[in-house]
């Protein structure tokens, strides 16, 4: 009985300790990598060891910086005597990559306004329900307002900024080739004429392919 016991609370205290064990490991270690493999933070143009041929992050600020360049060039918005408003619309994606596509005229739009010093400005149109609702409550009598809330002031565009996204993939037993073209255009809201045009194109290949989310 004595063996029995003692075998039995030997049991229960190998099994407390491996339970403690295990519950500081996993209050203390987190996540582990690979051995030999830590997280690197690298910049967002930089080309990291994690690549494919598709779009990557150094694509993405190459492009919108070139394109953010370009559009303050145009004499429609460098020359314009008050700043023209412009209007975001859907980027088109025909590549085979699952993207967020329209991240590219996020930051398009943001190193605009952070470099244009005012020269061009955006309407929020994504906050188009927001905006009615609040506008509703003031003419109510719900909500106090510094201007007569029966007056239409939301700011119609002047122009619409919108782009594509297309590509071309080769694959063969040697690889994968992908070529992509980056294409974004400023439309008259007024007359329907394309103001501005452009275009970057990238050409990638590699061995194997990678997922894109």
């Amino acid at each position: 009985m004595n063996l029995r016991l003692r075998s039995h609370r030997n049991y229960v205290l190998y099994a407390s300790l491996a339970a403690a064990a295990s519950l500081a490991g996993c209050a203390t270690s987190g996540v582990q990598n690979p051995a030999g493999s830590p997280v690197v933070e690298m910049r967002p143009d930089e080309r990291g060891k994690v690549v494919g041929t598709g779009i990557e992050s150094q694509d993405l600020v190459a492009v919108t910086d070139k394109m953010a360049r370009k559009i303050l060039a145009t004499p429609e918005i460098a020359s314009a005597q008050t700043p023209p408003r412009i209007v975001l619309e859907p980027v088109n994606n025909e590549t085979r990559f699952t993207i967020n596509k329209d991240i590219f005229l996020t930051k398009i739009r943001d190193q605009l306004i952070e470099q244009a010093a005012g020269k061009v400005r955006f309407l929020d149109r994504a906050m188009m329900a927001t905006l009615e609702r609040e506008q509703r409550l003031k003419q109510q009598g719900l909500v106090t307002a510094t201007a007569d809330p029966n007056v239409v002031e939301f700011r119609g565009a002047d122009y619409f900024l919108t782009g594509s996204l297309q590509s071309i993939t080769t694959r063969t037993t040697q690889g994968t080739s992908d070529y992509v073209v980056y294409a974004f255009r400023l439309t008259d809201a007024r007359t329907s004429e394309i103001v501005w045009a452009s275009s970057a194109q990238i050409k990638k290949e590699g061995l194997e392919d990678a997922a894109y989310r």
